[in-house]
């Protein structure tokens, strides 16, 4: 029984570390992928220029960084937590594996003091001979053999068990190495992070003193985004108009004037209309191949490809939102700003059909793509590569995003996410 539980505890002893081990893998992944979105926001950070127009996209920046940055230091302290897991694993099985060669010498001292006490080979002679019968001379003879043979076992594992302690101790001062070397690195992300809160609150102080340009600006933006999204919702209207149209005269083709359906063989004047019907009333009556379309985009929801090419980083959120560190700006925003590097392109996040091309003045030129009964949104372009009526694929690029060289540098996509006339927020549907 008392075997039992010692294979027991070596099994989950053995488990808890490995957990540990996977679990730090998947921490560490964690932390460079958190890294990498710091060195992505630094980069844009640079290229952005500081302007009194662009001091409030610079301090969205910056304070994604700061985010990022507590991700990481909070990534940090996981992983040393979970590292002193393994620190105390090691240590409980040191201490079990040097009781148990404790064990290993004390019996092996044992039972060389009892052949010290019988060295001579008469002794182990005298031992045979003096049994009461041959078969338990030959008894005798195997035990004699067995002991030596055990004897040579318990030196070899006396010897296997150091070796194996040697081994744990490497280990546990390799573990210790890494916990110090992640102290190292937590103590010059706290520095950064102090640096980086210093920086942002230069930045408020700064926005602070200009706080009436700062909204002045702020009302004109939102001005120029009602006035994107009634071009929007003009175009929603119109498509879904025209699609109830054709529904209708699909529908008449197939009755007569009593409603039953037509069987007359005369040639109609109009070829007859491939069928519409909308997923919920007033809405947007699709074809088949629509309708498979719009149930292929919702399936892929969580999965779609960023609507621009190279690094990125989302620095304006869907919704109303309020400042954290600016009271006194309220923001609300029909999709979500993505700031990438210059001259890259805007790309479709998934198959459908262009069904326009418009320019508003803030946001120049925008494209809409229809993928069934949703619609995706791509504005603030300086070229448009595609028109009204072209089938686009999957990250095709349909336009260079604009890049404001005159004021700040920055290259900003606005991308918005509606399914027949309600905004959704894009940001979940994204990969």
């Amino acid at each position: 029984m008392r075997y039992c539980w010692f294979v027991i505890f070596v099994l989950s002893a053995g488990s808890v570390f490995a957990q540990n081990s996977s679990r730090v893998r998947e921490l560490e992944k964690q932390r460079k992928a958190a890294l990498a979105e710091i060195e992505m926001t630094n980069q844009l950070l640079d290229e952005t220029r500081q302007t009194a127009r662009n001091s409030l996209n610079r301090l969205n920046l910056l304070s994604k960084q700061i985010l990022s940055r507590k991700q990481v230091i909070d990534l940090l302290n996981q992983e040393i937590g979970e590292i002193d897991k393994q620190i105390a694993v090691s240590r409980q099985t040191i201490s079990r594996l040097e009781k148990e060669l404790g064990n290993k010498r004390q019996n092996y001292g044992k039972s060389i003091r009892g052949l010290y006490k019988r060295r001579s080979s008469q002794d182990r002679l005298l031992f045979i001979l003096s049994a009461d019968n041959f078969a338990q001379s030959l008894r005798r003879m195997r035990y004699l053999r067995e002991y030596a043979d055990w004897q040579k076992k318990q030196a070899a594992e006396i010897l296997d068990k150091q070796q194996e302690i040697a081994g744990k101790q490497q280990e546990l001062e390799k573990t210790r190495g890494e916990k110090n070397a992640l102290l190292g690195v937590r103590e010059e992300e706290s520095r950064k992070l102090r640096d980086e809160e210093s920086s942002q609150k230069a930045e408020v102080q700064q926005l602070n003193k200009k706080q009436k340009q700062l909204q002045a600006d702020l009302r004109k933006k939102q001005q120029q985004a009602d006035a994107l999204n009634r071009q929007i919702e003009k175009q929603i209207a119109e498509e879904i108009a025209r699609a109830e149209s054709e529904a209708r005269s699909a529908t008449q083709g197939q009755t007569g004037a009593s409603g039953k359906k037509r069987t007359d063989a005369k040639p109609m004047a109009e070829p007859a209309r491939e069928a519409r019907v909308a997923d919920t009333k007033g809405g947007y009556a699709m074809t088949k191949a629509e309708k498979r379309l719009s149930d292929d985009f919702a399936s892929n929801k969580g999965r779609l490809p960023y609507p621009v090419s190279g690094r990125h980083t989302i620095v304006a959120s869907f919704g109303e939102q309020q400042h954290q560190e600016l009271k006194y700006v309220r923001t609300n925003n029909s999709g979500i700003d993505i700031q990438t590097s210059p001259g890259a392109d805007a790309r479709a996040v998934f198959n459908g059909e262009v069904t326009r091309v418009f320019v508003v003045p803030g946001y120049n030129n925008s494209v809409i793509i229809r993928h069934g009964n949703y619609l995706t949104v791509y504005s603030n372009l300086s070229q448009v590569y595609v028109k009204a009526g072209d089938r686009v694929s999957t990250r095709q690029t349909i336009g260079k995003i604009f890049t404001d060289t005159e004021n700040s540098n920055a290259t900003i996509l606005h991308f918005q996410l509606w399914k027949e006339k309600t905004k959704l927020n894009p940001a979940p549907w994204l990969d």
